[in-house]
């Protein structure tokens, strides 16, 4: 290594210290409903032993930006329980934190976050106190692993930029969710169109495969230019608003990132991103030791399997498996599965503590009883079902709902803490 790529790497590692992380928790998570009936998007239960909120915190202190605010407002409890219980950052390193800053009412505003651009804007008071050079904002309810220090460095490298944006290639039929993005050969964006209703309003921005450039919703900025471009207090939500208006006096950027890349915004998205890390080689990689993903540490005990027969599964810490059948299926922490009971396609978000059948003399836990069968089902936590119960949409309905399930795409989901009794079928 030459001197120069040595000065290079210095100066890199002290912008490390310049950078705040915001993390936004989200809004109401209507379509994730009801699954955010009680928490917030970013607190959703993920992979078995997640949360969602891991992915963001993970991709920033994997990449060493370890001083990360996460903005709640919505049902922010079980974030911040999790969030306070998780990332003790502050006793290794006192200049390391991951700390919550919620909406809160001040004498220069009553009202709560009314946009993403809007959340920064309220609590830009407090990120300025650290005097951060960049300030690199990052959604709380994405699915990635992201190597967030060549999002940086390709920041950096122009001193002329002021805003990246980090975007990823999607084909034609998911532009309608996303904003679209215009590049030209220098890397820079021409056009910005936020979630278009057509494909004639994005015809300019197709790339030679086909698809285009979406916004990920993950960008950097120079923090003057963050203070300069919130200052309008009419412009509350950085796609629709803070972004297109930039693009007229000020140096955007893209950035393309070629991984893998989930925004986490609906049912089916939440229901397909969980069962892809059952296939073989998953698109999104649990196990590379370079990039973990962190979460609660909790003192479970192993796994148990009597008899069961698993195929293509993700099982949890403190779990307990009877002669079950579970195939392409996640079981989150501490669940138990009695016997008999077939599990396909299906994601089984496990229990908070063990707690156990009242007319039980063997102490058998609650969880999912004998003989059922369960199929393209999302239970959520601490649930109890009985004995028989068939959880199955026979009748292939998009959207129902009774007194124990909800069915939306096509995908059964049981509430939180819901009790199903014995023999209930769908």
């Amino acid at each position: 290594m030459n001197n120069s790529s040595v000065i290079d790497c210095v100066d890199f590692v002290l912008r490390k210290n310049e950078v705040i992380t915001l993390i936004l928790g989200g809004g109401k998570g209507t379509r994730l409903m009801p699954l955010t009936d009680r928490r917030s998007k970013p607190a959703v239960s993920f992979g078995g032993k997640y949360r969602l909120i891991d992915i963001p915190i993970s991709n920033s202190l994997n990449s060493g930006f370890d001083q990360i605010f996460v903005l709640t407002q919505f049902n922010s409890y079980s974030l911040n329980r999790h969030i306070s219980r998780t990332y003790a950052l502050n006793s290794i390193n006192n200049k390391a934190f991951v700390e919550i800053i919620a909406a809160e009412q001040t004498n220069l505003s009553v009202n709560w976050f009314e946009g993403t651009a809007d959340a920064v804007r309220k609590v830009l008071p407090h990120i300025q106190e650290y005097r951060p050079k960049y300030v690199m904002i990052l959604s709380g309810d994405q699915l990635y692993n992201m190597n967030l220090t060549e999002f940086m460095q390709n920041h950096i490298i122009n001193p002329e930029t002021e805003i990246s944006v980090a975007c990823n290639s999607v084909s034609e039929d998911r532009i309608t969710g996303l904003g679209i993005v215009k590049t030209n050969s220098k890397g820079s964006i021409d056009e910005f169109i936020e979630k278009p209703t057509d494909i004639e309003q994005v015809t300019s921005c197709r790339m030679e495969d086909g698809n285009f450039l979406a916004n990920m919703g993950i960008y950097i900025f120079n923090t003057k230019t963050l203070i300069d471009v919130l200052s309008d207090k009419s412009r509350t939500d950085f796609g629709k608003e803070i972004l297109p208006q930039s693009l007229k006096t000020r140096k955007v950027k893209a950035y393309e990132y070629k991984g893998y890349w989930e925004d986490i915004g609906t049912i089916k998205a939440f229901y397909d991103a969980n069962l892809m890390l059952t296939d073989e080689v998953p698109a999104f990689n649990l196990y590379d030791p370079e990039t973990p993903l962190y979460t609660r540490a909790r003192s479970l005990p192993p796994t148990k399997l009597n008899n069961a027969r698993v195929q293509q599964a993700l099982i949890s810490e403190g779990a307990i498996i009877n002669d079950a059948e579970i195939f392409r299926s996640l079981i989150g922490i501490r669940q138990f599965v009695d016997k008999g009971t077939k599990i396909s396609e299906s994601v089984v978000m496990g229990m908070d503590k063990y707690e156990y059948k009242d007319d039980s003399p063997e102490n058998i836990p609650k969880g999912i009883g004998k003989n059922c069968e369960i199929h393209k089902t999302i239970i959520d936590k601490d649930c109890t079902i009985g004995d028989g119960v068939k959880l199955l949409n026979k009748e292939n309905l998009e959207e129902y709902e009774d007194d124990y399930v909800y069915i939306r795409d096509g995908i059964i989901i049981v509430p939180r803490r819901k009790v199903i009794p014995p023999g209930y079928e769908i």
